[in-house]
């Protein structure tokens, strides 16, 4: 009876270590488990798994364009290995709230202010061809942009409409730096939420088309007639955008430096100019140009009366221009005895040739170092028929800071599996002394019988495994429900802007719950042979005599 009074709080003692091993460890698996999938899974939302664009860029927001319809996409389509292939390009951008009314304290009084919110973010442009699956599961109101009925609209995230006293429906004014800032109205379809506050801050998600003509991809081209006159004739002049800044102009005999011409006009015409860019060589030949794009300037003459370009002029000698639509693409010009329509047709711009890159989603993500490695030795800096010369990163480059602390967590998963493993076996072991004290008497008499050191060392260790199998029923009860909790109402929460998440993520698998308990088991079992060594120090006589 003595023996079981000093024994029994040593043996409870053990197995409540045990339990707290096992609810240690399947709690910290389980969140790192869960915090690595989810932040792994949304910031892959955002982006993709994997990103080609054109080499010699640091960043995939700030990346040279590439031609779109590469023949290597046919090639990545059908790799068994990769889930989807679809276009995209970025462009920074400021949304702007309409006015509203805050009352403010104003040297103690409460002052009604007129104020606009801003907000800073990036505008990703994708094609209808983009996996929508993962803002659908994240969709908190509306609906996911439909291109094909209006390439204007946007989602933006809850964070940002929220800031911005936005809804659905609702038009948003954004702005885009160039040389001079553009003013754009986007229509908010549909609001979304992912949790992870520092990207729902940043992205908003539209049609390629906008990124591709803000960012200047490929060439613009234009003509105009001039406000002024030289001569007694009109000046027509190209206007172009986009490219390198280097023009060359196609006036209807090859190529020239020239951007413009006079012309007096005495019966109807039409002007075509086809513009592209070049670097030294006019020609362009053996140059990476643009896609050259076509204008035209029609020409109308009104009136039966014969005279030359006696245009009227205001005071500032300036041509007196009469325009007959919105945009001033229409308008007319008048002599003393005839008047001309002038129409400028814009080119529709080669831009829409042009894509930031491709992202790149792969079926397995355990897999992706290796397909990234694969598609590096096909892709990376091999010129490509356009002699452009392709780079390959993956998310863990791009978002490298993120990754790398993700990575750290594993670490923190070895150490505290370890060291609760570790406090495990000590309790234990110390359990089995114990016994081994208590039970020397019975030692003793089973050693007299001519039992073996090792039969008798079974029969504790068998007791042990015992104690620590209860232990670890208790432990996966007390674990597997705590987790369940946590998975089902949140109750541990987190601080969005510091751990990406807005709550403890728990995830468990099969798979993960049996190594750890098989493991624990053997570990603790053979852990406990050394310390039974202890009976084979104890003699029969001194035993029996001690009893």
């Amino acid at each position: 009876m003595q023996g079981k009074k000093v024994s029994r709080p040593i043996v409870r003692i053990s197995v409540i270590s045990i339990a707290l091993a096992v609810v240690v460890n399947l709690i910290t698996i389980a969140v790192v488990t869960g915090f690595q999938n989810q932040v792994r899974e949304k910031v892959s939302g955002f982006g993709s798994h994997i990103f080609i664009m054109s080499a010699g860029e640091n960043s995939i927001y700030e990346s040279e364009p590439l031609l779109k319809n590469q023949t290597f996409i046919d090639e990545l389509k059908s790799n068994p290995d990769i889930a989807s292939v679809h276009s995209n390009g970025y462009k920074s951008v400021i949304l702007q709230s309409d006015k509203f009314e805050q009352t403010t304290n104003i040297k103690g009084k409460d002052t009604v202010i007129v104020a606009q919110e801003i907000h800073g973010g990036i505008l990703k442009g994708v094609t209808d061809e983009y996996d929508w699956s993962f803002f659908k599961r994240n969709l908190v109101s509306g609906s996911i942009p439909n291109f094909s009925k209006d390439k204007s609209e946007v989602l933006v995230s809850k964070k940002v409409a929220d800031q911005l006293n936005l809804k659905v429906g609702d038009d948003v004014k954004a702005f885009f730096v160039k040389n001079n800032p553009i003013k754009r109205v986007l229509k908010l379809s549909g609001i979304y939420s992912s949790g992870l506050e520092e990207f729902d801050s940043k992205f908003i998600v539209g049609d390629i088309s906008i990124v591709q003509e803000l960012n200047d991809w490929g060439i613009v081209a234009e003509i105009e007639v001039a406000d002024t006159m030289t001569n007694g004739q009109l000046i027509i002049r190209g206007t172009v955008n986009g490219g390198n800044g280097n023009y060359r102009y196609d006036w209807g005999k090859g190529y020239e430096n020239y951007s413009g011409f006079t012309l007096c006009p005495i019966k109807d015409t039409t002007i075509r100019l086809i513009a592209s860019d070049f670097w030294s060589n006019i020609s362009g030949k053996n140059e990476q140009t643009s896609i050259p794009d076509t204008a035209y300037l029609e020409l109308k003459i009104k009136g039966t009366g014969y005279s030359f370009c006696d245009f009227k002029l205001n005071q500032d000698k300036e041509l007196i221009k009469k325009y007959l639509n919105e945009d001033g693409s229409k308008f007319s010009i008048d002599a003393s005895e005839k008047s001309i329509v002038v129409t400028s047709k814009k080119g529709r711009g080669s831009f829409y040739n042009y894509i930031g890159g491709y992202e790149i989603n792969v079926k397995d993500w355990n897999r992706l170092r290796e397909i990234h490695t694969k598609l590096k030795k096909q892709y990376e800096f091999i010129p490509t028929k356009n002699n452009e010369t392709l780079a390959v990163t993956s998310i863990i480059d791009n978002e490298n800071d993120i990754f790398v602390w993700l990575g750290f967590l594993d670490l923190n998963v070895v150490i505290i599996l370890t060291l609760m493993i570790l406090i495990g076996i000590i309790n234990m072991g110390s359990a089995l002394l114990v016994l081994i004290l208590v039970r020397s008497n019975f030692i003793g008499l089973m050693k007299g019988m001519g039992a073996t050191n090792w039969q008798i060392r079974k029969v504790f260790l068998y007791q042990a495994a015992f104690l620590i199998v209860r232990g670890m029923i208790i432990g996966n009860l007390v674990g597997v429900g705590l987790c369940y909790l946590q998975s089902t109402f949140g109750i541990v929460s987190l601080n969005p802007e510091v751990y990406y998440l807005d709550k403890v993520p728990v995830e468990l698998n099969l798979l993960a719950w049996g190594m750890l308990n098989v493991s624990t088991l053997l570990i603790c079992v053979l852990s406990l042979i050394i310390p039974s060594y202890a009976i084979t120090r104890i003699s029969p006589s001194k035993a029996i005599k001690f009893n």
